[in-house]
C-alpha cells in the first residue's frame, strides 16, 4: 500500500499567515512550486495558498500583493490528508474537494505536501513481477 508519507514532498515550507502575498509569490518562484501551506503563529495549518489565488484574488482584483496577507486568502478549514492514508484516499479527497494538492499531516503537524502528479507517478511506477520489472 502506497501512503501519503511514501510519495509526499517532505519538509514543505510554509508561508506565515501574516506574511504578504508578494513574499509568497517569491517563495513559490524560488522553490519552483505552485502552492504553499499557510501556517499561523501557532504553527497550525490555516490553509493553502496557490499561485492561482495570488493571480485571481490579488492581481486581477487590483490589490497590492505587498499589502495582502497570506492568511486573508485562506478559505475555510484546510483540507488535509493523513501521512498514513493510502493513495486511493488521497485521490478520493482531492476529487471530493476539487483540489490538486494536499497538505500531509501527522497528528496536527505538517509533514509535507502531496500533489495529484505524485499520486499518478506512484500508481504507474514499474513493479517487480516474477523477478522481472514491468511498467504499467
Amino acid at each position: 500500500m502506497t501512503t501519503a508519507r511514501d510519495i509526499m514532498t517532505a519538509d514543505a515550507e510554509c508561508i506565515g499567515a501574516n506574511e504578504s502575498a508578494l513574499l509568497a509569490a517569491h517563495k513559490m518562484a524560488d522553490l519552483g512550486v505552485g502552492a504553499l501551506p499557510i501556517c499561523g503563529a501557532d504553527e497550525r495549518l490555516k490553509g493553502v495558498l496557490t499561485d492561482r489565488d495570488i493571480v485571481v484574488k490579488v492581481l486581477a482584483a487590483d490589490r497590492d500583493p505587498a499589502e495582502i496577507k497570506a492568511g486573508e486568502l485562506a478559505q475555510g478549514e484546510a483540507v488535509t490528508i493523513g501521512a498514513d492514508d493510502d493513495a486511493s484516499e488521497i485521490l478520493r479527497t482531492m476529487s471530493e474537494h476539487h483540489v490538486r494538492r494536499l497538505p500531509v499531516i501527522d497528528g496536527h503537524t505538517l509533514v509535507g505536501m502531496v500533489a495529484q502528479a505524485d499520486v499518478a507517478r506512484a500508481l504507474t511506477e514499474p513493479k517487480p513481477v516474477g523477478g522481472m520489472w514491468h511498467g504499467t
